[in-house]
């Protein structure tokens, strides 16, 4: 029933038959007619436009090809957008997230891991061999990540589609990848050597760095690295260089921008993926629109009900950690629609924190049971995983289309 909207979709009342996704999104619904409970979480049109427009402008301003990271979102739908407007690829961070962006038509998939699953290794190499227009990469940061991969290779026999893999490059104290560049180079060089599996370039991950200066110099190392394999005949001169974040990708356009070998031309990959929606909080501080001309502008609201006011200052809203992410801050009040009330107003106060189910919501506007209280979010890479369909509104916060999720 992912076609349809049903009594199984948090946030949505619809008790009886279910709803064509189609039908429903073209009857004029509004978030506050009575077609919704709360709590529940919808996207602004507006903002989800006007970022990935944004993106895409910079990414090709800048000659970088854009691979947004679908984990943030797992919605299908968004990918097309994104795809639709110029996006290259779709990068995930696991095979069955793969999956879902394969079966949703994706033609280019970046695993932003090391795949060592034996039967997505395998599932990869007979798409590959069944579609010769299908590009799957994902990364590689050891000798046992090289063998699985070739090991899937060879059980498919396909020896002119071998697996194509990056190497992924770390640093001390991250995430994964090799720790330094002799490392990478030399775990290039038994890629090279092991038949079934092809370099197709260098992959990354800035996370965990905390300043642009430090951020400047990892680029420049996997730059370095990407550099040092071609020289060395190992990757084609249009080798991949990917990283990026959705906090630094100002950075990596700099340091990317010359320097290059002569002769190399690598097809330069940002994976940024919290752009899509922006926040209020988290990315809200670090997007490089606060250092370079440009703006992002925050997609996602969640409305929630006053269930109780039992002390001076204090309301209960019902919304909890089942409904809303909190481990990056908590949700940001924006505005109050009172009770019987069709209009709205901004609101001041703060989430000092969250239950299960509720939020313990300071403010001294004198909220009462029954108002509704419209929220932003802080990262939103653990909102969307918490929502199965998810209304787009207009500014009159009128219904415009569904997003489906497959976490």
């Amino acid at each position: 029933m992912d076609d349809h909207v049903t009594w199984a979709d948090k946030g949505f009342w619809e008790p009886a038959e279910a709803v064509d996704l189609t039908a429903y999104a073209a009857t004029g619904r509004n978030l506050f007619d009575g077609s919704f409970t709360w709590p529940v979480m919808a996207l602004k049109k507006s903002a989800l436009e006007h970022n990935i427009a944004t993106l895409a402008a910079f990414a090709e301003e800048h000659d970088l090809l854009l691979a947004p990271h679908g984990k943030t979102t797992m919605a299908p739908s968004l990918y097309r957008r994104q795809l639709d407007a110029g996006a290259w690829a779709i990068t995930v961070a696991s095979p069955s997230q793969a999956l879902v962006a394969r079966h949703a038509g994706v033609r280019r998939v970046l695993v932003a891991n090391e795949i060592l699953d034996h039967s997505a290794l395998s599932w990869v190499a007979s798409e590959r061999a069944a579609d010769p227009e299908f590009l799957h990469l994902h990364w590689v940061d050891s000798l046992e990540g090289v063998e699985a991969a070739a090991e899937a290779s060879v059980l498919v026999g396909d020896e002119d589609r071998p697996l194509a893999v990056l190497i992924d490059l770390g640093f001390p104290g991250g995430r994964t990848g090799c720790r330094s560049v002799e490392a990478a180079v030399e775990l290039a060089r038994v890629v090279d050597s092991t038949p079934g599996v092809l370099l197709a370039g260098v992959a990354g991950y800035e996370g965990g760095l905390g300043t642009p200066a430090a951020v400047g110099d990892y680029f420049d190392r996997l730059k370095e690295l990407a550099s040092t394999l071609f020289t060395e005949g190992l990757v084609a001169a249009d080798a991949i260089v990917s990283a990026g974040g959705s906090s630094y990708f100002d950075v990596l356009a700099e340091r990317w921008t010359t320097g290059w070998p002569d002769g190399m031309t690598p097809r330069k990959v940002l994976r940024s993926g919290a752009y899509i929606t922006h926040d209020h909080s988290l990315y809200a501080d670090k997007t490089p629109f606060n250092r370079i001309e440009g703006s992002l502008e925050p997609a996602i609201e969640i409305w929630a009900q006053v269930l109780s006011a039992p002390e001076d200052g204090l309301v209960i809203v019902g919304m909890g950690r089942r409904d809303a992410p909190y481990d990056n801050g908590l949700p940001v009040p924006l505005a109050v629609r009172r009770n019987g009330g069709n209009g709205g107003e901004e609101l001041e106060g703060a989430v000092e924190k969250l239950g299960d189910q509720h939020a313990f919501l300071r403010t001294d506007a004198g909220l009462r049971p029954g108002d509704l209280v419209g929220f932003g979010i802080s990262h939103p890479c653990t909102a969307f995983d918490k929502w199965r369909l998810i209304p787009v509104v207009d500014l009159d916060y009128t219904v415009t289309d569904l997003v489906r999720t497959y976490f």
